[in-house]
């Protein structure tokens, strides 16, 4: 055999292996997700952060030890419609497609479970490449997680703070000094504010601006109050 052979063999074979590394790779996500049943995961961002020696404050909570307000505030500034989709809120992606001039202007459109697809496996920004990832780990998120598990993994894996604070009992003790299952709906509505951009926004010293936004939240949450029911009953209630 010809060395030109034998080098077309040796890079036939390491495209292989890389072909089937990224396959690997992209398939890890779905055998993972069953597992978060059970298992508390950690997200993307905490991850970097332990790697590159940065400060991590996390307390793992129960959707039970969270207040109800505050998962019903999450659901009505994030998604309202998080009982109602499977995953993928098809309505509010074509508006929030149709409201933007190009990729680059694309706001809202996520769910909930969108974002927990995000923060577990995925990397932030706006890129075609990740939202095509994106899509369809929610749809199969919602499909092997129970809405009460997402939601609890959600609350648990978000970034709360501007330091390093990620799930929200951690987010609670610094805004308010108290536990997630002590807020107040006032509380729980600027909280829910905050996470789009919790590094710029700021539910300890809340700016004009975020706290009318805080105030649309709460009003929307004491309003539609069903809006939480496929959390169920809190146990023992």
């Amino acid at each position: 055999m010809t060395s030109s052979g034998s080098a077309r063999k040796t890079a036939f074979r390491v495209l292989r292996w890389l072909a089937a590394a990224l396959v690997a790779v992209l398939l890890l996500p779905y055998f993972l997700t069953p597992l978060y049943r059970v298992v508390d995961p950690v997200s993307t961002l905490m991850l970097g952060r332990w790697v590159m020696g940065r400060r991590v404050e996390r307390i793992t909570v129960p959707l039970d030890r969270v207040a109800p307000v505050l998962a019903r505030s999450v659901i009505a500034s994030e998604d309202g419609r998080f009982c109602l989709h499977h995953g993928i809120d098809l309505s509010e992606l074509r508006a929030a497609w149709e409201d933007a001039d190009d990729f680059s202007e694309l706001r809202g459109g996520s769910t909930i479970t969108q974002q927990t697809a995000k923060n577990l496996f995925l990397w932030g920004g706006r890129s075609f490449i990740r939202k095509g990832l994106e899509l369809p780990l929610a749809l199969w998120i919602d499909l092997v997680l129970p809405k009460r598990r997402i939601m609890e993994i959600y609350l648990n894996i978000a970034e709360w703070g501007p330091n390093g604070e990620f799930g929200i009992e951690a987010g609670s003790r610094y805004a308010f000094g108290k536990s997630a299952s002590q807020v107040s709906a006032g509380e729980a509505a600027l909280l829910a504010a905050m996470l789009p951009n919790p590094r710029r926004r700021s539910a300890k010293a809340p700016r004009p601006v975020m706290r009318r936004v805080a105030g649309v939240v709460q009003g929307r949450a004491a309003r539609f109050a069903s809006m939480d029911a496929c959390l169920g009953p809190r146990k023992g209630v």
